[in-house]
């Protein structure tokens, strides 16, 4: 079972936010996951809003070896979490 870091869409039409899921990487975008690791509001204009994740749980799954999308990559960058 390979599992992967990656974003759930959630909302209403053009006016969507995310939540960081670990997720099966068989399961659909917005399939069952495994656990909730954060939220992505792009469309909040307060940007220390924008962006709330659980660091302690996603140094867990990536050093389980969950293997974060390009999106979630660029987020974790941005926010001080170190990626492989």
């Amino acid at each position: 079972m390979a599992v992967k870091l990656r974003l759930k869409r959630l909302g209403r039409k053009h006016r969507s936010f995310f939540r960081l899921t670990a997720i099966e990487g068989r399961n659909p975008r917005d399939g069952r996951v495994l656990e909730e690791l954060g939220l992505y509001d792009p469309e909040n204009r307060i940007e220390s809003q924008q962006v709330k994740l659980n660091d302690e749980r996603i140094k867990y799954w990536l050093g389980v070896g969950a293997v974060p999308s390009d999106t979630v990559r660029s987020l974790l960058k941005k926010n001080g979490i170190a990626t492989k």
